[in-house]
């Protein structure tokens, strides 16, 4: 498989961790700051209003600050590739002869780098492609959209944040704060299991870490509410 096909897949890598890292806060988040509030009010509208403006708002700073970030990633990439680019029309020969010593510290044959440094020197897009890859890690085309990664961690946010407050809708705080508490971590537990598909990693120990995760959030709601109850 050649190193665009891993470029490729740096795409999905990035697409999952926003869903992911979305749908985990919105759990941990939500779960910590409405249980506190729970037990530190008792007062059903509050914990529904409460949980519905948290959602809100950190679902757009999250949504925000991910474009942002991928954003002054792909400009800072942009202008890494510029710069190549500019190089290699201005001193050709040295840039092939970078490229020839990029080649034989990845471990190949001195003769056989030589070769393919000349053989990529002789097409500008080519030559760009490769430098780009072997110097900085770079794909000339990004296949990351900032805008598209912002919304993932919008939508993402959101669906993890309601799933803790979803019990209080119908229940009383007092019947619906246990329930919202074992629903979330069930959840934590089979999203950590479920990045398993994508990293081969054993899921049970995916699951656990997450359900440690959740059960921080939860605890620092949990001490701060009976404080402030």
């Amino acid at each position: 498989m050649t190193h665009y096909h891993h470029q490729e897949k740096s795409g999905t890598a990035s697409a999952l961790r926003e869903i992911v890292f979305g749908i985990e806060d919105g759990m941990v988040s939500t779960l910590g700051a409405v249980t506190g509030i729970a037990i530190g009010t008792q007062d059903h509208f509050t914990v529904i209003l409460s949980g519905v403006v948290i959602i809100a708002v950190e679902s757009v700073s999250m949504g925000i600050g991910s474009y942002l970030s991928n954003q002054s990633e792909q400009e800072v990439h942009a202008r890494l590739l510029k710069e190549e680019e500019e190089e290699i029309a201005h001193f050709p020969e040295e840039e092939k002869t970078e490229m020839q010593q990029l080649f034989m510290r990845e471990g190949w044959p001195k003769d056989f780098a030589q070769q393919m440094s000349e053989i990529a020197s002789q097409n500008k897009s080519l030559m760009l492609k490769e430098m780009a890859y072997h110097e900085h890690g770079l794909n000339p085309q990004p296949t990351v959209s900032a805008v598209a990664n912002g919304a993932k961690m919008f939508f993402s946010y959101i669906i993890g944040g309601l799933l803790p407050l979803f019990t209080y809708f119908f229940l009383t705080v007092t019947q619906a704060m246990p329930i919202s508490i074992g629903i979330t971590l069930v959840g934590l537990f089979l999203l950590g299991a479920y990045t398993t598909k994508y990293t081969h990693a054993p899921w049970i120990r995916s699951g656990v870490r997450m359900l440690i995760l959740g059960g921080i959030a939860l605890s620092i709601g949990l001490i701060v509410g009976k404080i402030a109850a």
